[in-house]
C-alpha cells in the first residue's frame, strides 16, 4: 500500500470530482480536499496535510491548473495530471509527469496513484 494516502482532487466537473472522491475512498485513501478551481487548491495546499494530488488540466473559465501543479512541485507533493485531450496540452515543465486519461476508471485511478510512490 502506498504511502501517499490524503489525496487532493483538482476538478471543475462536480460528477467528475465525486467519481474521484469515491475511487479513492474504495482504494481505501483519503481525499484531503476537492478544488473545482487554482484559488481553492492553492487554498487547501496552504492547509497541508497532502500527499498527492490528481489535477485536471483545463478548469472553467478557460483556467488551467499549472500554478497548482508549479505550487506542489515547489512543495514536493506529486501529482497526477488528468485530461482528455492529447499530451501536447501539457505544459512543458510538466510533460513528464504522470497522465490520467479521461474518462477515468478505477483501476486506472489506483495504477496511477501507485506510480507516484
Amino acid at each position: 500500500m502506498s504511502a501517499l494516502r490524503r489525496i487532493l482532487i483538482v476538478e471543475d466537473e462536480p460528477l467528475i470530482s465525486m467519481m474521484l472522491e469515491d475511487f479513492i475512498d474504495a482504494l481505501d485513501r483519503e481525499v484531503a480536499g476537492a478544488a473545482d478551481n487554482v484559488a481553492g487548491a492553492i487554498a487547501l495546499i496552504d492547509q497541508g496535510g497532502i500527499d498527492a494530488a490528481i489535477l485536471d488540466v483545463n478548469l472553467r473559465a478557460g483556467e488551467q491548473s499549472w500554478p497548482v501543479a508549479e505550487r506542489l512541485t515547489q512543495d514536493g507533493i506529486p501529482f497526477i495530471l488528468a485530461t482528455g485531450g492529447a499530451g501536447d496540452m501539457i505544459a512543458e515543465p510538466f510533460r513528464g509527469r504522470p497522465i490520467l486519461s479521461k474518462p477515468f476508471t478505477m483501476d486506472g485511478v489506483e495504477r496511477a496513484l501507485d506510480g507516484l510512490a
